[in-house]
């Protein structure tokens, strides 16, 4: 039971230290200047296809601020630190706004990578999620017991991000 008290002492101490230090390396390289002019969105944040796409499913209402502890390049992996962040289709990145007619895999890829702005979303998120949950399982397992649970990372289905309406 000590052990258990110890471990998930220490995975408290690990994370509060990793997001002091995760906050305090985004400040590398910036200067004062681009920090007053950052404007960071806070809570939620409704992703929807393009307007010229007809919506299939509802939008995701994606929470900016849990993903804080991450460094904004995960996700906006084009951006150079100064310029205003653009979204992905309108950033030369993730731009192909109608879906592959014979797309090899559900997650095709070009080479030049992802371009259908869907298969990029469901990539980074989903693959993030699932990634994320395999280590806190393997973290699980570590644990004589099983009494103390490690807290659940973020969905990984169809109907969890896309609720119907």
């Amino acid at each position: 039971m000590q052990r258990i008290r110890i471990g998930v002492l220490c995975l408290i101490m690990v994370f509060v230290f990793g997001i002091l230090f995760q906050v305090v390396g985004q400040d590398i390289g910036y200067s004062e200047q681009n920090q007053e002019d950052m404007i960071v969105p806070m809570g939620i944040i409704v992703l929807k296809p393009d307007a010229s796409v007809e919506q299939k499913k509802s939008p995701v209402e994606f929470n900016h601020s849990k993903h804080f502890v991450y460094d904004c390049r995960t996700c906006h992996h084009k951006w150079n630190g100064n310029a205003k962040i653009t979204n992905c289709t309108t950033s030369n990145c993730h731009d192909l706004l109608n879906s592959p007619k014979k797309p090899t895999k559900y997650m095709a890829y070009t080479d030049t990578g992802i371009k259908y702005y869907k298969y990029a979303f469901h990539q980074t998120c989903i693959g993030c999620h699932k990634e994320i949950k395999i280590k806190r399982k393997k973290m699980e397992m570590s644990f004589a017991t099983h009494e103390a649970k490690l807290p659940k990372t973020g969905p990984t289905g169809c109907i969890q991000c896309h609720p119907k309406e």
